[in-house]
């Protein structure tokens, strides 16, 4: 019988492909990323896309895109450029579900005066991010899955669906992004018991899955988002 670590592997194997991200966010830092190694866009523009990317990436992948795509026309296709000039769409409208323009507004603005005094997003922590960045209160014990999520994206390196911008943080360092479907998998997989969806439950899940691939735990993501796709819906897990 197929053990679970093998079968996270194996899942891995399979589902660390572009061809399964065609629709998920990270195709708008990927498409700057890809300027960028024409020279046609600069780190600012790719860091920018994926953290604002990351805001929106909840709910379903099709409302998503729809949502980044209405956010990078406003942008013009030119987010360093964007925020840097200061003008930004504010009103109550709605961009995605219940995040409105003025939500947006108020990240860009701590963006333009996050990269008035600095270069790079990398070296900061996720509680920074969340904080100066998006806005949020401190909370130690939150799962910040949106953060985690931008940072497998820019320092993940194996070339495949990631980004491997970021070179001074390893990728071992990085913590699971922990959503609904990653601990409904994690728990039917026995990976975890706990049903919070907290940084204990995140942290619990990330050394598990740092034992199956030590190098690289997030390469772990890729297996739960297959479970979840896949085989988990298909058994009837959930």
């Amino acid at each position: 019988m197929e053990s679970t670590s093998e079968k996270l592997i194996k899942l891995a194997a399979e589902y660390n492909n572009l061809k399964y991200f065609t629709t998920d966010p990270i195709i708008f830092p990927r498409y700057f990323s890809e300027k960028l190694i024409q020279g046609g866009s600069s780190l600012q523009d790719v860091e920018i896309a994926g953290i604002l990317s990351a805001h929106l990436a909840w709910g379903k992948r099709e409302l998503i895109v729809r949502d980044c795509n209405r956010m990078f026309d406003e942008m013009k296709w030119q987010p360093y450029s964007y925020i840097m000039a200061g003008d930004f769409k504010s009103d109550s409208v709605s961009l995605h579900r219940s995040i409105k323009w003025s939500d947006f507004a108020k990240i860009c603005e701590n963006l333009r005066q996050f990269y008035l005094n600095n270069e790079s997003l990398e070296c900061f922590s996720p509680s920074y991010l969340r904080l100066n960045i998006y806005g949020c209160k401190d909370n130690p014990n939150a799962a910040n899955k949106k953060i985690h999520m931008f940072r497998r994206w820019m320092v993940r390196n194996d070339g495949i669906v990631d980004l491997g911008l970021w070179k001074k943080i390893s990728p071992a360092e990085l913590i699971i992004p922990l959503d609904t479907h990653v601990q409904r998998s994690s728990i039917s997989l026995g990976i975890t018991k706990r049903n919070i969806s907290d940084y204990k439950t995140a942290l619990e899940i990330t050394e598990y899955l740092r034992k199956v691939f030590p190098e690289d735990p997030c390469l772990g993501d890729f297996s739960l988002f297959a479970f979840t796709a896949t085989i988990g819906k298909k058994n009837g897990y959930f």
